[in-house]
């Protein structure tokens, strides 16, 4: 007998739009290139209405080739009152030319691009709490002063 892993799909559980300040550039700091993007609202909807609430941010460590590594926690407030914690890591990378135009703020489709994510969802509000037991992955989109993306569960 042989061991399996069972088979696995991805089934659609939310989008969420984040609107994103000017990105604040550190520099060259012991973790590496380092900015830091804050983030300013936004809203979680079609499977689940949360408004995302200003004061997180995504703090990013460019590496050498220009891939992005993406490092975000943020809070949503659901319409029924709970609070979600949002954590996101992953990568956005993509041709140097494509990276200093969304830099810029520039419209690029999404498919010149990666833009990865893993989510993490962190509640004590019991009508939510089934999604800090999943695996949740992300497809994202960088706009001008926006970030999209759409959470699957993995099944």
């Amino acid at each position: 007998m042989s061991l399996e892993p069972p088979p696995t799909g991805l089934e659609r559980l939310f989008r969420v739009e984040v609107l994103v300040g000017p990105v604040e550039d550190h520099g060259m700091t012991s973790a590496g290139h380092r900015r830091v993007v804050p983030i300013v609202g936004g809203r979680i909807f079609d499977g689940l209405d949360a408004e995302v609430l200003p004061g997180g941010a995504d703090w990013q460590v460019v590496r050498a080739d220009g891939t992005i590594e993406i490092d975000t926690r943020y809070t949503a407030r659901t319409a029924d009152g709970a609070l979600l914690h949002l954590r996101t890591h992953g990568v956005r990378a993509g041709s140097p030319e494509v990276l200093e135009a969304l830099l810029r703020g520039a419209q690029v489709p999404a498919t010149e691009y990666a833009f990865r994510l893993h989510v993490m969802v962190e509640t004590s509000a019991p009508a939510h709490e089934a999604l800090q037991r999943e695996l949740v992955v992300a497809a994202a989109a960088r706009g001008e002063g926006l970030v999209v993306y759409d959470a699957y569960r993995m099944t």
